[in-house]
């Protein structure tokens, strides 16, 4: 199988569903870094890779700084085992942060619950 070794911008942001736009930011961040073609933008396959992480640790609710600091760990010879640790670590963060959030949402709906059966309350003693 011949494995394509470059991608437009386009493409990548047609690929990722993204806008050239972001892509671009990401290259301002440091996080790619595409060689040139002319005033052309020509990512490698290593790119497109460090794309495609940057944007699972959106979706995982990581920030950017958090993803640059796991893609930066990663060895190309190395097990990757300190990058596997700090990923786990990360997703027990954010596993805990959601679970604040939760709780946080219960307790909120919980006093909503209570405010509105005060106001059905108040609302029956004025028609007594």
């Amino acid at each position: 199988m011949n494995k394509k070794q470059t991608y437009s911008i386009g493409e990548l942001a047609r690929e990722f569903d993204v806008t050239t736009r972001t892509i671009r930011f990401y290259e301002d961040q440091g996080l790619v870094s595409p060689a040139r073609r002319g005033q052309t933008r020509v990512y490698s396959p290593a790119d497109r890779v460090t794309l495609k992480l940057i944007l699972r640790g959106k979706r995982l609710g990581f920030s950017l700084a958090e993803s640059k600091e796991l893609i930066g760990m990663y060895q190309p010879s190395g097990d990757n085992r300190h990058q596997l640790l700090a990923l786990q670590n990360k997703i027990r963060q954010r596993r805990d942060q959601l679970e604040q959030q939760l709780r946080d949402i219960h307790a909120l709906q919980q006093e909503l619950d209570d405010a509105e059966q005060r106001c059905v309350d108040a609302m029956n003693d004025l028609e007594k």
